[in-house]
């Protein structure tokens, strides 16, 4: 870390403390060449991560689409507070697992496991869109799988 007083690069750490759930630390310095203290917030880098569509295009891994989703299916039903859980679960495999690159279908599954767990209306509604229902006969073969 370079001193924002003398420039110098010497310094060292005389207090840390993580600042949130993301990993964001917020560390207290004293430059070693002039004594001042400055603090700095580090936040870990995570690896991209890419999601691999149905046409094989890839497109980095973006949360709130996932969220908007969820959000849609869980729509005027209890449980659109767990939205959050559930995306923590999700991106949690996903960085457990160290994947960098997952296919829609496989998101796409998870969501689904997490909504039938949750609400069998959500998981409907995800389902057709997901699985692009055409009918009513394809919503009438979901509800005999539940």
């Amino acid at each position: 870390m370079k001193c924002p007083f003398c420039q110098s690069f010497l310094s060292k750490v005389v207090d840390k403390r993580s600042v949130d759930s993301r990993g964001e630390i917020r560390r207290r310095r004293e430059c070693l060449k002039c004594g001042k203290r400055f603090t700095t917030y580090e936040i870990i880098s995570a690896i991209e991560i890419l999601v691999i569509k149905k046409d094989g295009k890839k497109e980095p891994f973006a949360r709130e689409k996932l969220q908007v989703g969820l959000s849609r299916a869980l729509e005027k039903r209890p449980g659109l507070e767990k939205v959050a859980r559930i995306l923590d679960k999700i991106e949690g495999r996903i960085r457990a697992k160290r994947i960098q690159e997952v296919p829609s279908q496989t998101l796409g599954k998870w969501v689904l496991s997490e909504l039938k767990k949750l609400d069998p209306v959500a998981y409907l509604r995800f389902a057709s869109v997901y699985r692009t229902f055409s009918d009513t006969k394809d919503f009438k073969k979901e509800l005999e799988t539940l």
